[in-house]
């Protein structure tokens, strides 16, 4: 890193200032000293761009567009390679710089806006020499550009040291990463730094499996870098895909994943979605659907939480669903949580399932509201049975989530016809489940003999199977 000695402030020190005084205190320096300190990432970097301490080999960032992970990587591979001085050497001196493709080697990690050229500083700056995808330090250290659509280009060179970019994206990640790892073998302690936005691809979660043996995992959204970023490119592109499985992936670094043979998948939720605020035809009818926890929730007990999801039919013939109020609050908690929802929402009636807890549900639903329009159900049959006809809406495009409802759809998208995918609860979807089989009666076979509305307001009805 170039040395900064002989001026009157240190990274450190510019580090601790609030953003006001550092606003004060950079007005009052010299040119030479705001030059100098353009280029001194300690004091630009935030914490997580920092490099971690300790014992690892691999330095995982995934983050969102625009968080600033190429920048990190940039800045990595230059306090690796230099010294104080142009011609000291730095920890490392071979270094492999892969891409996705080679153009993306040159025009991102080398000539891009937060690459290797512009970061820095000119009497360290690097040779490019792109005949022979080649970068040459004053110092001597050298960065050779390799892409992942020719794996064996990595097969035979050594290094110690590596930048993998959007390794997420890689047409050959396994093989090349494989014949990366081969060549990883120089010096004392060859490390390596891979900046990606994530996707479920087996090399992605097979790093996350080892996070804290040999891999550091630094997480970012495009949020924590909005400083840096357009205002305009917030109000536009982040809006317009904030909440969606594109958004969460692109904007926040979600790993999202579809599990096989799930009822739901995020692209059919994605594709009929309604961003929160827009317009929405007269709404028939709306309706809270609860599905009580089996048990009162105890500290850190992730199972016992009592579903409750909003949903309305609207004039046009569709579903919407308007909200998610799920929560692991005792009985009072999460029926004043459920009462809230039919006022805010202006809601027609509550839909309880009565299972678990039986005359109890309805009677702590009474103590917050008496009078409350209640549709007591049962379950006869089971989740997945109760379910299929309700994802069958979905497939048919006549249901729509209203905004982001993520913790409801990460349940939705783990549900198959052998019940929720690892060691997850599907409160959340029973609820929705009973939501709208209330407001689709057809899709539900009635049961003989089944309950009626609430007596307060009459009107025929029948138990939910």
């Amino acid at each position: 890193m170039p040395s900064n000695s002989g001026t009157k402030w240190s990274a450190s020190f510019l580090a601790s200032l609030t953003p006001e005084r550092r606003a004060d205190f950079l007005s009052q320096l010299t040119a030479r000293e705001l030059k100098s300190l353009r280029f001194d990432w300690a004091f630009w970097a935030r914490p997580e761009q920092r490099e971690p301490s300790g014992d690892w080999h691999t330095w995982l960032i995934l983050a969102g567009r625009g968080a600033g992970k190429t920048r990190t990587g940039a800045e990595w591979v230059r306090a690796c390679v230099c010294g104080p001085t142009p011609l000291s050497g730095g920890r490392y001196s071979r270094v492999a710089l892969v891409a996705e493709t080679a153009a993306d080697a040159r025009d991102v990690i080398v000539e891009g806006p937060s690459g290797l050229l512009p970061i820095h500083p000119r009497g360290f700056r690097p040779k490019f020499e792109p005949s022979k995808r080649r970068l040459t330090w004053p110092n001597g250290a050298v960065a050779m550009l390799y892409n992942a659509t020719e794996p064996d280009q990595l097969r035979g060179p050594q290094h110690d040291a590596a930048w993998c970019d959007e390794l997420a994206k890689w047409r050959y990640a396994r093989e090349t990463w494989d014949m990366l790892q081969f060549g990883l073998r120089l010096g004392h302690d060859p490390r390596q730094i891979v900046t990606t936005t994530p996707r479920p691809i087996a090399i992605i979660r097979e790093f996350l499996a080892k996070e804290g043996h040999g891999v550091v995992l630094t997480r970012g959204s495009t949020y924590d870098n909005r400083a840096n970023l357009a205002q305009n490119y917030f109000n536009t592109v982040v809006k317009s895909y904030e909440g969606s499985r594109l958004g969460r992936q692109e904007i926040n670094a979600e790993l999202l994943d579809d599990v096989a043979d799930a009822l739901w998948t995020r692209s059919m939720l994605d594709r009929h979605r309604v961003a929160r605020g827009a317009s929405l035809p007269r709404l028939d009818r709306v309706v809270v659907g609860i599905d009580p926890a089996a048990r009162p929730s105890g500290a850190g007990d992730k199972t016992s939480e009592t579903g409750i999801v909003v949903c309305a039919l609207g004039e046009d013939g569709r579903g919407y669903v308007l909200d998610d109020l799920s929560n692991r609050q005792g009985p009072m908690g999460w029926a004043q949580k459920a009462v809230a929802g039919f006022d805010r929402y202006e809601a027609d009636a509550v839909v309880v399932e009565i299972n678990q807890g039986g005359a109890m549900v309805e009677t702590v639903l009474r103590a917050v509201r008496g009078g409350l329009p209640i549709r007591a159900v049962r379950a006869s049959r089971g989740k997945t049975v109760r379910a299929e006809p309700i994802a069958a809406l979905y497939a048919q495009g006549r249901v729509s989530h209203v905004g982001a409802l993520p913790t409801l759809e990460d349940q939705m998208v783990q549900f198959t016809p052998f019940g929720i995918e690892g060691d997850g609860a599907a409160d959340r979807v029973d609820a929705l489940v009973w939501a709208l089989a209330d407001l689709f009666p057809r899709m539900i076979r009635p049961v003989p003999d089944a309950a009626t509305w609430d007596d307060e307001r009459g009107g025929g009805g029948s138990w939910l199977t």
